[in-house]
């Protein structure tokens, strides 16, 4: 623990943005009866957001029990489909909030709260927020079990600790230690330049990097030549000492001749700034490439809070006949570091390999309004959905709508709409709008109805179209068929698909009566526990309802028979 603490002493000098935080480094306790090993860091790179929290690996098992990291109360209990599935909300006296996510159940006089409100209100998806002397918790005390519920990819606990302000900060500074003597990995490294003048190498364009190991384990790029406004970027990755993953950085920091002209660090952040981490990396490289490169300047719709001793914002004014050394460092919250040198010759020289602008009809400003419309096709863009101006793709044939493309990002929604006034009312009631992806297939995008017209809201770009669904869901039995004895079964499974617009909702019953089936949309599996409430008789009905988004509705209906005396 002394380690922990000199730490935070040193971040403190360290890293401005943190100077005045007094994290309690003995005030929470692991979440986790089982060594720590992490599959995510906090402010890890994620799709469209930071990482909130810690992923805690148990090893590729569920069921482990989950404890309060400190006394306080349950105020918050969500649970749906998708994102953090069965979640779990605990404030605490000294003003923090724990959160553990993805859980396969809770505890039982938690779950009994749940249930109690999820038969009151006939659904599985809830969100409830217990007041403080409902549901009291101390400290270590099993308030849960961990699972795969929501978006998990894979069993494992997600754990936050959140300010009073609901801003997540890393568990770390509280004193969660997880053993690490790795180094971070720096995998690519490119130069930007800016202004038709300005090059590297007599390119305007993107350029990679090439560098080599040196013995003491720093990494030497090639001298490059350049001249004017440019600025760099690097993929890097943090590793830990008991998993293989690749994980992120803490820090990334870059000096220009032994100065700080960027820094930034990712301790906390508020939620609604979040997607602004789109502005952070090379979006359309990471769209082609897979690959996440951090850039190492910030650029003018870039609302980050993350940054500290900006020099020009990171960007670099290469001078004819001067020379320049290029550090950028990547760091891990242990303080592991790589580095990475970039010789810089300033050297003005002509543009040889131009920058190609694709011109269009339409040219949007970030700041302004944008619209398009043709004669059943209108597509709307808030003011600030792009983070730069841009020449805009657009197209309308054979019934696809271009929207440029996926790889230019949006930080807002844009509104879609079709006019269907041509179809026949029962075929317009069959339509759905549904984005396209590279390999041809349709995904629903939640699609509204007005009149004559259907629209959604979506923040991809990309092909459109509209869709006609006129097939119900397929409902499976899994575990049993019609007619058959239940009596020792646990449990009753189906699983439900719609290979079109999707599943929109679902209502089970026995005898005539709502019940509870908990929803696994990764496999689209429902599941009803006999043990939620007791039968009368033996021979029971069990209905389940369908609806799919265009309201095509399927019914099952089967007979069993279970003794309710063992």
């Amino acid at each position: 623990m002394g380690s922990i603490r000199l730490f935070l002493v040193f971040i403190g000098f360290t890293f401005c943005s943190f100077s005045q935080a007094d994290y309690p480094v003995d005030y929470f306790e692991k979440p986790l009866d089982i060594p720590l090993i992490l599959s995510g860091t906090f402010g890890e790179l994620r799709s469209n957001h930071f990482h909130s929290g810690l992923d805690i690996k148990t090893q590729k098992r569920t069921g482990f029990n989950v404890y309060a990291s400190a006394e306080g109360y349950v105020s918050r209990i969500k649970i749906s489909h998708w994102g953090y599935g069965k979640a779990l909300y605990i404030t605490h006296p000294n003003g923090y909030t724990s959160v553990y996510a993805h859980l396969k159940k809770f505890a039982p006089k938690i779950e009994a709260y749940v249930k109690k409100h999820q038969y009151e209100k006939e659904s599985y998806e809830i969100h409830l927020f217990p007041k403080a002397n409902e549901l009291v918790v101390t400290k270590q005390e099993v308030v849960a079990f961990s699972g795969n519920s929501g978006s998990s990819g894979g069993p494992h606990l997600h754990y936050e600790i959140r300010d009073t302000q609901a801003k997540p900060i890393n568990p770390m500074f509280f004193g969660i230690e997880i053993p690490d003597d790795k180094h971070p990995e720096i995998r690519a490294a490119v130069a930007y330049s800016f202004g038709d003048s300005s090059h590297v190498n007599n390119s305007n364009s993107i350029k990679e990097l090439s560098f080599k190991r040196q013995a003491d384990g720093t990494l030497l790029a090639d001298k490059i030549e350049a001249y004017g406004t440019i600025g760099f970027g690097i993929n890097a990755v943090d590793k830990q000492n008991a998993a293989l993953n690749n994980n992120g950085l803490f820090e990334l920091r870059m000096k220009v001749n032994g100065s700080i002209a960027y820094q930034h660090t990712v301790g906390t952040f508020a939620f609604n700034e979040t997607r602004y981490m789109n502005a952070l990396i090379d979006y359309g490289r990471y769209y082609k490439k897979r690959q996440r490169i951090q850039k190492c300047f910030v650029e003018e719709a870039n609302k980050l809070s993350i940054y500290q001793n900006l020099k020009n914002n990171g960007f670099l004014t290469i001078k004819d006949g001067v020379s320049y050394t290029i550090e950028i460092t990547a760091s891990d919250f242990a303080g592991n570091s790589k580095k990475l040198i970039i010789p810089v010759k300033g050297k003005k020289d002509a543009v040889l390999f131009k920058k190609q602008v694709k011109t269009t009809p339409y040219f949007f400003k970030r700041n302004e309004f944008n619209k398009i419309s043709d004669s059943t096709v209108t597509v709307a863009f808030p003011k600030q959905s792009f983070y730069k101006d841009i020449y805009f793709d657009f197209k309308h044939e054979e019934d696809v709508v271009k929207l440029h493309n996926a790889g230019v990002p949006l930080h807002k929604n844009f509104t879609l709409t079709f006019d269907v006034s041509k179809y026949p009312k029962e075929e317009q009631d069959k339509l759905f709008i549904a984005r396209i992806n590279t390999k041809g297939r349709p995904y629903y995008s939640g699609t509204r109805r007005k009149e004559n017209k259907l629209y959604t809201l979506n923040k991809t770009l990309g092909n459109y179209a509209l869709f006609s669904d006129n097939q119900r869901p397929v409902i499976k039995p899994v575990n049993f068929r019609d007619g058959q004895w239940l009596t020792n079964y646990n449990f009753l499974k189906v699983r439900i698909t719609d290979k079109l617009s999707g599943v929109k909702s679902y209502r089970a019953e026995i005898n005539g009566e709502w019940i509870l089936m908990e929803f696994d949309a990764k496999r689209g599996l429902l599941t009803y526990d006999f043990n939620d409430k007791e039968l009368t008789g033996e021979k029971h009905e069990l209905k389940l309802m369908v609806v799919d988004h265009v309201n095509n509705t399927n019914t099952y209906i089967a007979t069993f028979y279970r003794h309710n005396d063992l």
